[in-house]
This record gives structure tokens, sequence and C-alpha cells, in this order.
């Protein structure tokens, strides 16, 4: 038997080798077509994203201004291009991992360093406040009560300025000090002449007054009286002098010559020409000074001291200031309508027949005003009665 053959047809394998042969001429061309169309479509997305990355901002650092643009995303990238750098107490308006996007205004404030003293220790600090006041204020110290700062709180903050917190304290104390008592001699009648007795015993008062005390950081910076009171009354010493007039001796006359009689009573004439009674008292003075200008002076007066020139403590109802030259240093003087004083002070202004009564009060003095009084120059010894 013979095998049968499939009947094989010219036309179609001409047909297929036609199309294939087509298909290697035109697949080239597509592929290549494609290729370049993705490549643009691609370059165009990139051109895209490219100028959307883009962005403008504002940077203000210190109040100086500039505006730049960038294309980092976050804050730390573009302070690190602009080559800015940051320290540990600057202030920025951004976190540095923020993300910037365009038109953002970033402010940083780069911190002063200021040395502060305060409460005894000395302190480096850092603070992006303009003024001293907000600064020491944002940092926690406050000022109380009569607390002072130097510079002053609306100073401007510089670098490495010094500033001082001085803590004020003021504490108001009572003094006691002692008011002598002055001695009075009065006219006694009842009693001879040459005899003397107390009719009152003196006593002394006291007085407190009232010291206020500022303290600078605990240490004493001034003081001053600010007022006082009388707390025991001083009680005058009062003594009796004797006025009535002696028995009058029996005297034997004698023959005396004339010569002799005048010679003793010139004598007794001049001596009893520097002899006088004032407040009871008979003294001796070296020579009487009339219309003496007379005026007053107290402690409590800005500048004066407690001290006298002649190393003594001002005492009222005793201390006067002079001229020395008038009035030795340490001498007694009696004044009409004031009674004895010792020269103790000196003054600027007291020249020629001039003094300066010493009074405790400030109001005292200053009522004294000015007067002309009648002065006699004593000596260095105060005297007494009889």
């Amino acid at each position: 038997m013979g095998v049968f053959q499939p009947e094989v047809s010219h036309d179609s394998q001409s047909s297929s080798r036609s199309f294939a042969l087509r298909w290697k001429q035109f697949n080239p061309r597509v592929l290549l077509l494609a290729g370049v169309t993705s490549i643009v479509i691609a370059l165009f997305i990139l051109l895209y994203v490219h100028s959307q990355s883009k962005k403008e901002i504002t940077l203000v650092i210190d109040g100086q201004v500039q505006t730049l643009e960038t294309r980092e995303a976050l804050l730390s990238d573009v302070l690190a291009k602009e080559q800015i750098s940051l320290q540990a107490h600057d202030k920025v308006s951004f976190a540095l991992s923020d993300e910037i996007k365009d038109g953002d205004r970033v402010v940083i404030n780069t911190a002063q360093r200021f040395i502060l003293t305060v409460d005894g220790k000395t302190k480096v600090l850092f603070t992006t406040e303009d003024t001293i006041g907000q600064a020491i204020g944002k940092l926690g110290y406050s000022l109380e009560g009569l607390d002072k700062i130097y510079p002053s709180i609306d100073t401007a903050v510089s670098a490495d300025m010094k500033v001082k917190i001085v803590r004020v304290n003021k504490q108001v104390v009572q003094r006691t000090t002692n008011l002598p008592f002055r001695v009075i001699k009065t006219a006694d009648p009842s009693l001879t002449k040459g005899t003397v007795r107390v009719a009152q015993a003196g006593k002394p008062g006291v007085m407190i007054q009232h010291i206020e005390k500022i303290y600078h950081d605990g240490e004493l910076a001034s003081m001053r009286m600010i007022g006082k009171e009388v707390h025991t009354v001083t009680k005058d010493k009062v003594i009796a002098v004797g006025t009535k007039p002696l028995p009058k001796p029996v005297v034997v006359a004698a023959k005396t010559s004339k010569s002799t009689v005048a010679s003793k009573t010139s004598k007794v004439s001049a001596k009893a020409n520097n002899v006088t009674s004032k407040a009871g008292v008979n003294f001796e003075y070296k020579r009487m000074i009339k219309n003496v200008s007379m005026t007053a002076y107290s402690s409590q007066e800005p500048g004066i001291g407690t001290r006298t020139a002649s190393g003594t403590r001002v005492t009222e109802g005793r201390t006067i200031a002079v001229d020395p030259n008038v009035i030795p240093i340490g001498w007694w003087v009696y004044i009409e309508g004031l009674g004895f004083r010792r020269a103790e002070d000196t003054g600027g202004a007291i020249k020629g027949n001039k003094v300066d009564v010493y009074y405790d009060s400030l109001s005292h003095a200053r009522n004294f005003g000015r007067k002309s009084r009648t002065l006699y120059v004593i000596g260095p010894v105060k005297p007494e009665l009889d």
C-alpha cells in the first residue's frame, strides 16, 4: 500500500514568508519610536519635578532680612548649604528637622553672652532678649523691694557685658542715749552769803533714737537717724545760793597811811572790774565781747558728725563752735540768755566774733535763727559755786 501524502499548496508557503519579511522590517522602527517617546516623557516628568522643588524663603538673622532660593527640603540642610551655624542657646522659629515650604519666614536670634553677679555668686549666662530686664526675667531672676541692678533694666544687652544685682535691705533699730542734766543756781534770801544748798538732785534723762540702717548684699552701707523721742525727762539739779547779808563784824580802827589805803583800793577796783555774777555764780572773766553773732547747728545736718574739732562728742547745753583766734579751744564762756558753754568745735564760716551753738534737734537749730548776744570769755576752768 502506498502512504498518503498531504497536499502542499504553493500559495500558502509564499504568503507566510512575505509576512515574516514585513515584520522583520517594521519591528525595529516601532521599538525605536517607543523608546524615544518614553525618554521624552521621562524628561518632561523630571523637569516638572525639578521645577516644583525650587522654593523661595525669607531668612531673618538678628533683624537682618535676606531672601534666598533653595531646593533643600529640611531647614538644617538649608542652613548647612548657606554655611550658617547655630549655637546651643540660639533661638530659631522652626525646628531644624522641619520641612521648608515656599514662602516660609525663618527667624533666628543669636544668643548674647553676659556675666551676672547676684547673691554673692558670679555666673556666665546667655540670652536672646533685647534688654537686661527682659534677660534676667526670662532666666528666673527678679528684683524685690529696694533691690538695685547695674546697669539699669532698660539697657540693651551686649556681648560679655557685666550685670550686678544688689540685694538691698532696710532695718530700723533703737538706740538709747543719756541726756545730761543742767545745774541751775538760784538766789535764796533765807541763806547767808557763801552758803549753798542742793534744793533738787539732778537726774539724767533718756532719749530713744530711731536709726535706719541700709544693707547692700548683707553689708552695712549707710545709717541715719529718722526720729527720736524722750523716754525719761531730764531732772535739773537746783542749787540754792544764799544772798542774806552776813552780820557786820566789829572793826577796830587802826591808823593807816593814806598811800596804803589808796593802793589797796585801786587793786580791789581793778579786780572788781573783771568780776561778775551770772546765774548765781560769781566768776572772773578775761574779757567781755558785745554783739557776738549767734547761730546754731545740729549733727542731724548732712555732713555734720558727732565728733568736735577738739575730739569731744557734741553735747547740747555745752558745745559751741568758735574762732580759735578769738576764743581758745577748751575755754569756757558765759553767753547772756544761754548760760555757760565750752568752746569745743570750729567751723569754716565761724570767723571773728561769731559763735555756733550746738543742738541735738535740727528743728531747734533752725528755729534758733541769728541772734546778737554779750559773751564773757572765762578760761579753761568752768566757774562753780563757792
